[in-house]
């Protein structure tokens, strides 16, 4: 038997299973002040960049390859040696080929779609996986992996009375937490949650608070 309701969170988690009125899940988007004003910084900590050493020394293996092999070539030919039969090759192809020709148009496809990955490795930070932390101190920076603040998140949901388990999706502007109640009004446990949890995302001293959705339901029926 279930306990006593308020009729505001009853109404909207009712299941039709004949006469019984069965909770079967509750959820909610919790707003909280993500930091006191004495706790926050004044200046942001943006997000740290990555070195780019792969892809940085592939594109420079290939065009110092390149620049080398022609310039050999043109100093080969300056010096009274036949040119090399790719150079020769390549000629001929640019100077008969159509601009609509299936194979100008792929290499053309090709080029592009590098430059446009190249440009984009260029303009964006990277390291999703990093979460910058507030700077306590000029000069000094710090940042928390996502996956380690989602365990941290999770061991402090799994505390909760009534859970009986939980996953943290820890994002850079949004936790998703989805818990499973085997006990307890799931609206009084997705509440603690969101306290518990509210109060967790603010220890994590963050630069950029995410928001906070909490999701509770019932473990499914066997049979």
């Amino acid at each position: 038997m279930s306990e006593p309701q308020d009729p505001e969170n009853g109404a909207e988690h009712q299941a039709e299973h004949g006469d019984v009125l069965a909770l079967d899940q509750s959820a909610s988007s919790a707003a909280y002040d993500p930091a006191p004003a004495g706790e926050r910084s004044e200046g942001g900590s943006g997000r740290f960049w990555s070195a780019r050493r792969i892809p940085a020394a592939i594109t420079a293996l290939v065009v110092l390859g390149g620049a080398g092999l022609l310039l050999y070539d043109v100093a080969a030919v300056r010096a009274d040696h036949p040119a090399m039969q790719w150079r020769r090759s390549l000629a001929n192809e640019l100077a008969e080929r159509r601009l609509d020709d299936v194979w100008v148009l792929t290499g053309a496809s090709v080029a592009v779609a590098l430059g446009l990955w190249l440009l984009v490795l260029a303009l964006t930070p990277g390291l999703r996986d990093l979460l910058p932390m507030r700077q306590g101190r000029p000069g000094v920076r710090a940042a928390l992996d996502r996956t380690a603040a989602a365990m941290v998140l999770r061991d402090r949901a799994v505390e909760v009375a009534g859970v009986q388990s939980v996953r943290v999706r820890m994002g850079r502007g949004k936790v998703g937490v989805r818990a499973v109640s085997h006990f307890r009004e799931l609206d009084d446990v997705r509440a603690d949650l969101d306290s518990v949890l509210s109060t967790g995302i603010r220890e994590l001293g963050l630069a950029r608070q995410p928001s906070l959705s909490v999701h509770v339901r019932r473990p499914a029926k066997k049979g």
